[in-house]
């Protein structure tokens, strides 16, 4: 992907979608002030969200991990590509050191290790034309209803303290994942 073909995003944070309580992360184009908002699973929200409050975990998690391998080989994240939008999924590639090096990846993962290396996170211009939603200002009862990110924290902490695996419908193998 050509470089002129990207916008860098910031990553607001991980929210719950008002009406349905799915889980998002929002990605905010600046410029046009257009948001991006991506389904990403409780797994990749919790690991987004912890990583934005400056959470360590006692042990590394998967993310942690692939950031520690990168790392311990010499090899940087350059930037986060979010490339294509294909049937309601979201495509991503890790671009990896000075090279041409590129590594698929879901979105939701990808996000997830640009938050924890401090790499951008670049958006195809198509896919932010067909999916950016125009920013609007937040309210103070919408700060309110949000949290703060240690309590976001909290929260999550609270869901996987009593969420079980029967809690999730089991998907295809190859199939759609958030």
């Amino acid at each position: 992907m050509h470089e002129d073909d990207l916008v860098e995003l910031e990553v607001l944070g991980v929210r719950r979608h008002p009406g349905d309580d799915e889980l998002v992360v929002l990605l905010l184009e600046p410029v046009g002030e257009l948001i991006v908002p991506i389904a990403i699973g409780p797994t990749e929200a919790g690991a987004i969200a912890t990583a934005q409050a400056g959470v360590v975990p006692p042990r590394p998690m998967t993310h942690d991990l692939l950031r520690d391998v990168l790392a311990s080989l010499d090899v940087r994240v350059r930037q986060v590509e979010i490339t294509e939008l294909v049937g309601g999924v979201f495509h991503a590639a890790l671009v990896l050191g000075d090279g041409p090096t590129r590594v698929d990846a879901r979105a939701s993962d990808a996000i997830a290790l640009a938050v924890r290396v401090g790499c951008p996170v670049l958006c195809a211009t198509d896919v932010l034309a067909e999916v950016g939603v125009e920013a609007t200002p937040a309210t103070p009862e919408d700060e309110e209803a949000d949290g703060s990110p240690e309590e976001q924290v909290a929260q999550f902490r609270e869901f996987l303290d009593h969420v079980s695996p029967d809690d999730f419908e089991r998907g295809e193998p190859g199939g759609r994942s958030p």
